[in-house]
Order: structure tokens, then sequence, then C-alpha cells
């Protein structure tokens, strides 16, 4: 298993990343100044993006596995990796997502707890209606992990 930094020609990941953020324009909004992270074993398995938001603040704005290998551990492990990645650099990591309880409870599993709620932001800034297990988003969730620095 191999991860790797992405510096140039993000946008030939946008397959993958179109499955966590299913719209290019909100994409485009945080993919150049974000770093990208790519997990390789045996092929491309899972990305990221994180995105620095203030001073020790970093963001996950994506995460995605290729689905025939979702739920193998990939996603968690490149969050490990993030975690180790800005290790003394980062006091809290966020990481926005849709209000459905897989989410919930993936991010959790990871360390993660329940910090705010941004009302409408699915269809306040999605030109389509937003789907997650069933549901149509409305609301992001937010949660965070805090390090000491």
């Amino acid at each position: 298993m191999e991860i790797k930094l992405v510096t140039s020609d993000k946008k030939e990941f946008l397959e993958l990343l179109l499955l966590a953020d299913e719209q290019e324009s909100m994409i485009d909004r945080y993919l150049e100044r974000g770093d990208m992270f790519v997990l390789y074993d045996n092929g491309l398995k899972a990305l990221c993006v994180v995105t620095r938001e203030g001073e020790g603040i970093y963001e996950i704005k994506n995460i995605a596995t290729v689905p025939f290998f979702q739920r193998q551990g990939y996603g968690k492990r490149l969050i490990e990796f993030l975690f180790e990645y800005y290790q003394g650099k980062c006091s809290e990591m966020l990481v926005g997502t849709g209000d459905v309880p897989s989410s919930r409870s993936f991010y959790e599993h990871c360390g993660f707890t329940i910090s705010h709620r941004i009302k409408n932001f699915f269809t306040d800034n999605y030109d389509h209606p937003i789907y997650e297990d069933g549901e149509q988003l409305v609301d992001m969730i937010y949660l965070k992990k805090t390090f000491s620095v």
C-alpha cells in the first residue's frame, strides 16, 4: 500500500472525486488549493483532498474509494495517514458530510465528533438534489477531531 501526494493534473482523478462530491463546480472551489493524496494498493483504491482553513485548522473536503473496494478499510487508512501527515501542524481537522447514519458512523469510528451543522447546504449550493443512502441531503453536518500541537 502506498499513499502519494498529487501536486499536478488533479483533474485526472475527477471520476473518483465526483463520487464524494458530485458537482464539478463545487470540486473546483477547493481542488487546486488543497493537498490531494491518492492511495494505491495494486492500483488506485482511494483519494482525498484536504484544505487549510485557518491557523492549525484543516478540512477534509473530499474522500472517495473506488466503489468495488469500499468497506475494505481504505478510507480509514487514508484518514489515519492524514492524522500522521498533519501531526504538529493541525490542531483541528474538520469534515463536512451529509446527515446520514452511515457517514456519521464512519467518521465517528475514525475519531471525529459532531461539531456543527450548516442548514440547507446541499439545497443552496448544488444545482440538483443530492441523495445518499436513498435520502435527499439538505443540511451538512461538520465533524471535528482535535489534536494537541
